[in-house]
């Protein structure tokens, strides 16, 4: 039986481009596409795929949160991440929410059939970069004291600087994240001094740059 996947990204053209990828792969079987976390439930729900294939950044929110979830109902399937995001901000963040591999979409059409294969076997799939990471984490090293200071931040306010970054207001950002405008206020306190940032034009600056080189 063909294994099962489902590609979860908010990008049409990727996904078209993932479904033709995996579909030389006679024992790969698309299941369904989603371009946010509310799809992507539904999808879930009626297909149970083997394999999910998930974003960071979604329609509707966070894959991190959408991994978080998946890996509570459906603790059977294999999650895989495929983002631009750097590695070294968001790997460690999605092994921890029950992610099994993360692939960078610039290394997508030699890696992620490979890395399918990979976690089907029970093994997880990281780049040697981010493979590195993992152990200098797990050994406590320091050797990596030039870490990006985003990594700093917790999950909630990585989706909070992201969306400051995409140009949204206060009002705008608690609607998407389902918090009140206080509670964002209070997020937005907490990473102008996680990231050592004077003001919100500091604040404003630092995560459109941050977007701009994370997409």
């Amino acid at each position: 039986m063909a294994t099962k996947i489902l590609i979860v990204d908010d990008h049409p053209l990727v996904r078209q481009g993932l479904i033709g990828l995996l579909s030389t792969q006679d024992d790969f079987s698309v299941c369904g596409e989603a371009s946010g976390i509310a799809e992507a439930q539904q999808v879930a729900d009626a297909e149970h795929p083997d394999v999910a294939i998930i974003d960071i950044t979604l329609e509707d929110g966070s894959g991190i949160e959408l991994i978080k979830d998946f890996h509570t109902s459906f603790p059977q399937m294999k999650l895989l991440v495929l983002s631009m995001h750097d590695e070294l901000v968001f790997a460690e963040r999605a092994l921890r929410a029950g992610a099994v591999g993360y692939v960078n979409k610039q290394e997508v059409s030699r890696s992620i059939v490979r890395a399918i294969r990979e976690i089907l076997n029970g093994k997880m799939y990281l780049s040697q970069r981010a493979t590195e990471r993992m152990v200098q984490l797990a050994v406590g090293s320091k050797a990596h004291a030039g870490k990006s200071p985003v990594e700093r931040l917790t999950d909630r306010e990585i989706e909070v600087f992201q969306m400051i970054g995409q140009g949204l207001t206060t009002r705008q950002i608690a609607g998407k994240l389902g918090l009140s405008p206080k509670t964002v206020d209070a997020h937005r306190e907490r990473i102008k001094q996680r990231l050592e940032l004077k003001n919100v034009t500091e604040l404003t600056k630092h995560a459109v740059q941050w977007v701009l080189e994370n997409h």
